[in-house]
């Protein structure tokens, strides 16, 4: 098991790397296909993954991925409200084939996944975005790697006993200080290393502490969605790992927040 989720996670990196390297369709093409998976996976949870009510998720994903690609933002409140009164319609008109927690999962879907997903790909075509999206991973798979070494090392008091018996307020507070100083050595080395970076230290350590205090919410949000319906994991694609929503759980809560820190906090457009 540990040589397969090794394999996988060295398989996720080298992916991460090319796509967002390569930035632009490839990374937006990628992010569409990571999102409407981890819709399917959420969907699956309540069984709408292949019924008219999924369909109807899934294209209202691909016509939001359209608008960002178009710079059409501003579209975004009427497809949410066109989505909105699409799926009331086949609940009332298909009634009783539907109950009212199944409506809720799939307008659910698109705003947990799809948008929340979507600002890995509009932080990459911010000014400088080549770099600053890497804060995204930072403060997900940074904080976890991070809380998890500190909660084995000195971690006593139980952050939700019920919900996640390993997780440590220990480890959440390492994970949030590791992340921190993580943002503050990537600030020096692409100071050092990348031509025309200008990176603050303070602020590089500031979005990631925050940045990996919001990615723990993002991990017990999933875990708990989880527990409720008693199962293990979203799904299989990852070996070791589980579905797109197992492996990118934290970074669905973080993208958001990373973004609006650049734009509204350091003032990057």
């Amino acid at each position: 098991m540990f040589k397969t989720r090794l394999l996988s996670g060295i398989l996720l990196v080298l992916i991460a790397l090319v796509t967002i390297i390569s930035g632009g369709d490839i990374l937006f093409a990628t992010v569409l296909l990571i999102s409407l998976i981890g819709m399917s996976e959420l969907y699956k949870v309540l069984k709408v993954h292949n019924t008219l009510l999924g369909v109807v998720g899934y294209a209202a994903c691909i016509v939001y991925y359209g608008m960002i690609r178009m710079g059409r933002a501003d579209m975004v409140t009427l497809l949410t409200i066109a989505f909105l009164v699409a799926i009331m319609a086949v609940y009332v008109f298909s009634y009783p084939k539907y109950r009212s927690e199944q409506i809720m999962i799939t307008f659910f879907g698109l705003v947990y996944v799809a948008v929340m997903l979507s600002y890995v790909y509009q932080t990459r075509e911010l000014t400088q975005g080549a770099y600053l999206v890497w804060l995204i991973i930072l403060c997900s798979w940074g904080c976890d790697t991070c809380a998890y070494c500190v909660g084995m090392l000195i971690g006593k008091h139980k952050m939700a006993p019920k919900l996640s018996p390993k997780k440590s307020i220990e480890g959440g507070i390492g994970g949030i200080l590791g992340a921190a100083l993580l943002g503050v050595i990537y600030a020096l080395a692409i100071n050092q290393f990348a031509s025309g970076a200008d990176a603050n230290a303070l602020e590089y350590a500031v979005i990631c502490g925050v940045g990996g205090m919001i990615s723990q919410v993002g991990d017990l949000a999933a875990s708990a969605i989880k527990r409720n319906h008693d199962i293990k994991d979203y799904g299989k694609l990852i070996p070791g790992h589980g579905g797109i929503l197992d492996r990118f759980d934290s970074v669905i809560f973080t993208a958001p927040i990373i973004y609006y820190m650049l734009v509204m906090v350091v003032g990057l457009k």
